[in-house]
This record gives structure tokens, sequence and C-alpha cells, in this order.
């Protein structure tokens, strides 16, 4: 009975959580918060801060800098002026003020050099208590054999945007795997939780139609993603729920299925990208590689 109250508790906060990503843009008011989680606005403020550890109005503000910080190293042509205004400030110097408070740096040293493993510190606090559980229909599709341009991330997770700055600049300076019309894959021979970061690697890749120039001075090389059986789930929504989702299909979806993994790792593919869409317009299919 217990586990059962922790459990619809939990599922009235990922409401608000998912009500809050999808209207980021609008003004969100604690009457609305506590009535989509159907809970008492006079103790609403109270159970947010104890189950999320922050204010709402906090939280609010994280969620829309968080979005304004990957705009900010992704989208290096975009004024920091509508950046500010699309995160809900009037003004760029409160919004500096905001986002140096929150990430140490202003907006344009952000812009220069940004500090991922520091930012991830800050805010992965309030995914603590998002929990993510499997939802939608796993199905199983026959993966065609897909050449592709690879780049390997070595290192601590944290910096994968890193390395994937570099497969953008990669991308934009050779031609080979355009964004627009080639699909965006990324393969993970290993589980951030569970990896010593030394240890750890993560494969960004692109389809292309041709081999590449190997030699050229990203590291990016050819490879390809083989044919065969696959289960797929999709999600939509932030890529912070990936890895919990990931452990789902290993731990709950597979022991019912019957079926057995074939010899290649889990991977992903990125329909749309955090510095274009809204984190909640995020699609991504997870796969499973099956015999």
């Amino acid at each position: 009975m217990c586990d059962n109250k922790t459990d619809s508790y939990a599922r009235r906060f990922k409401q608000v959580f998912d009500y809050i990503d999808c209207h980021l843009d609008d003004t969100l008011l604690l009457e609305k918060l506590s009535e989509v989680a159907h809970f008492s606005p006079f103790h609403f403020h109270r159970q947010f801060c104890s189950y999320c550890g922050m204010p709402p109005g906090r939280y609010i503000q994280m969620m829309r800098l968080k979005r304004a910080s990957y705009r900010l190293a992704f989208n290096p042509l975009e004024k920091i002026t509508d950046i500010a205004f699309d995160a809900g400030f009037q003004h760029s110097e409160s919004f500096s003020r905001a986002f140096r408070q929150m990430f140490g740096l202003s907006p344009t040293q952000f812009r220069q050099q940004p500090p991922w493993v520091d930012w991830h510190k800050r805010i992965s606090e309030p995914y603590k208590a998002r929990r993510q559980t499997m939802q939608g229909q796993v199905r199983i599709i026959n993966f065609p054999a897909t050449a592709v341009a690879m780049l390997t991330h070595y290192g601590r997770p944290e910096l994968i945007n890193e390395t994937a700055a570099r497969f953008i600049e990669w991308r934009k300076s050779s031609g080979y795997s355009p964004v627009a019309i080639s699909q965006t894959y990324g393969i993970a021979p290993h589980d951030p939780t569970l990896t010593a970061p030394d240890k750890f690697e993560f494969h960004i890749c692109g389809t292309v139609t041709s081999p590449i120039v190997e030699d050229n001075r990203f590291g990016v090389i050819n490879s390809g993603i083989p044919a065969g059986r696959c289960a797929v789930l999709r999600h939509q929504g932030s890529h912070d729920a990936l890895t919990g989702l990931a452990k789902s299909l290993y731990r709950d979806w597979l022991p019912e299925s019957g079926e057995e993994l074939r010899d290649f790792p889990l991977f992903f593919h990125y329909h749309n990208f955090v510095h274009e869409v809204a984190e909640h317009e995020l699609l991504t299919d997870i796969y499973l590689p099956l015999k």
C-alpha cells in the first residue's frame, strides 16, 4: 500500500514537471500548478520544495536558463538579448545576473567556453526527483545496415556536449553529413552510471552516402551500424531521461519479452536537437539490438 501511495505521489509531481516543460514560455502560477497536481494550493509550495529540493519559482527559472544555455552554446549567431527575452527576462542585464547566479559565468563567458562538468552539477539536482518509467509501446523492427561517420567521446559523460560541438563543426566544414538530410545516432557501449569516467566511451554518428576522408583534424572516422532486429522505444522529452529509460528496457521489458540480445551496443536515434526545439519536443528512439 505504501508503494502505491508513493507511486501515486510521484505521478502527480511528474504531471507538474511535464506541465512546466510544456509551458515554459507561459506565466506559471502556483494555483495552476497545484491544480495540475491535484494538491491543495495552501500546501503545494511546501510539497514542491520538499519533493524537488527547491521552490517552484527557482525550478522554473532553472529550466528556462537551462534552455538558454543550450542556445548559447550551440547557436553562436543568436543574439543574447533574444535568448534573454525568450527566457522570460525583459532586460539582458537581469538575464546576465540570473545566469551568473545559476551557472557562475556570464552568458558571454558561457558561450565562449561552456563548463559542462560544473553545468551538470548545478542542473542535475532537480532531476533526482523525476523518476522515469517506460511509456509507449516497444516495437520490434528490422534495422537496415547504415553507413555512418563517427566521432568517439572518451572520458567524463558530462563532457559529451564538447564532443558533440566538435562533430557539429566537422559536419558544417566537411559537408559529408548535412544535418538537414542526414540522421544522427549515438552508440552507447557504456552505462554512464556504472562506468568509471576514465573508461567511458560514447560514439556520435551521422549517416553518410559515401566514405569520408578520415585524415581530418576532428578525429571523425568511417563506421557503420549493422543490420538486424531491434527493439525500439520512442521517447518524447528531455535527453536526461534516456539513461533511465534504457535501464527500464533492460530491467523490465527484456526479461518479459523472451528476446535475447545480440553483440552490438544499445544506440539512440536523435530526431531533433535541444538547441532547436523545446525539451518537451525532443524526439529520440532507443534501439536495443536483438538476435
